[in-house]
């Protein structure tokens, strides 16, 4: 017991995953008992005719006046006999479950989230590509330095939410608009941590490659590129959360698809347990990502986690590069050229499905060689 109080202690498998259930069923309780004290009685009135006690007796001209809200609210409640209990702020968690169904349903929710999925993935593999080239200039070369550091610092204090008219006008209301929102929206921080982590590598690899006798190019492939990539990896897991921050947004401009736009149109229509179901499924979706972007950098940077070399790392890695590869291929070419992005998008399955395959023959290797 005196461990679970220690300063920095360590938990083991089992602490940890029976907290993780004490905490999860403490905040639903948290959930419903906010939500039971947010919930009102409804009435239940049978029939469209409303008797006004006040008003019987009334001649047609007083009735017709009388149409305010608030006193045909006031009416029902003066006349139920039943009620039943409304969530209209934050709904039961019981209720939230019981939408998922009718979200699969009605709404096309895989559909939706699945969509949602492919512009964040577009989003973040756009500022990955633009971030990298950009911020190995800035880093290394002295004279971009000095014209563009600053400029790169003041882009994290724009109100992104408000350039959406911004970008509205550049690239129109359709799916390019979106993509280009959201590569912004992570370009602005992932770009001063690409400068960051330049200045970070140690000066003892510098040292040595200067006394190898090696170029200016092969420093930056062998030193900076390895080093900023390791732990830019990363930064990067961190930083893509920020897209379904801003994905909500970008997919209220032309609402055509997407999970943001599905809650947006559920909330209108007072739906909110919807609402909340697909706050669900994009923090599932997040952990999902989170999940593999931790098996990425396990597998790319192996002697970080290992000792010595295993059999399957190998065979993993290529088919990551060949699932990435093929990743960066269709983003680029659903962005500058929809037209042949279409054409090879059935290949393009064929090839990540062998990536696939790939990665699952070494993680094999390295379950054999563990056990």
């Amino acid at each position: 017991m005196e461990s679970l109080f220690k300063l920095r202690g360590e938990l083991s498998s089992s602490q940890s995953i029976l907290l993780g259930l004490v905490g999860l069923a403490l905040l639903i309780l948290i959930w419903w008992g906010i939500a039971e004290s947010k919930s009102v009685q409804f009435p239940i009135v049978e029939g469209d005719k409303l008797e006004y006690p006040s008003a019987i007796g009334a001649d047609a001209a007083t009735l017709a006046v009388i149409d305010s809200l608030a006193t045909v609210d006031s009416i029902r409640l003066a006349n139920a006999t039943e009620f039943k209990k409304v969530y209209p702020i934050i709904p039961n968690p019981w209720h939230v479950v019981q939408s998922f169904p009718d979200l699969i349903q009605e709404d096309r929710l895989l559909a939706n989230t699945w969509l949602s999925i492919w512009r964040n993935l577009q989003g973040y593999l756009w500022a990955i590509l633009l971030s990298l080239p950009i911020g190995f200039l800035i880093g290394l070369l002295p004279l971009f330095r000095g014209m563009l550091s600053r400029p790169t610092d003041a882009l994290r204090f724009l109100p992104l939410t408000a350039l959406t008219g911004v970008f509205m006008l550049a690239f129109g209301t359709q799916e390019t608009m979106k993509v280009s929102f959201l590569a912004f929206g992570i370009v602005v921080y992932l770009l001063p941590i690409v400068v960051q982590r330049i200045n970070e590598v140690k000066d003892v690899y510098l040292k040595t490659t200067f006394t190898l006798g090696a170029t200016d190019w092969q420093t930056i492939r062998t030193v900076y590129f390895p080093s900023v990539i390791s732990k830019l990896i990363d930064d990067i897991r961190v930083l893509t959360a920020i897209s379904w921050t801003y994905i909500i947004i970008a997919e209220l401009l032309n609402k055509e698809g997407g999970i943001g736009a599905l809650m947006y149109t559920s909330g209108r229509q007072g739906q909110t347990e919807k609402v909340f179901a697909g706050l669900i499924v994009i923090i599932l979706v997040g952990f999902l990502q989170d999940w593999i972007f931790l098996y990425l950098e396990r597998r790319l940077f192996p002697y970080k986690h290992y000792p010595t070399a295993i059999p399957g790392i190998n065979d993993s890695q290529y088919g990551i590069y060949i699932i990435l590869g093929t990743l960066l291929l269709l983003v680029v070419l659903a962005m500058l050229a929809p037209g042949i992005f279409a054409s090879v998008l059935t290949f393009a399955y064929i090839v990540l499905i062998s990536g696939l395959i790939l990665i699952g023959l070494g993680e094999y290797k390295i379950f054999k060689t563990n056990t």
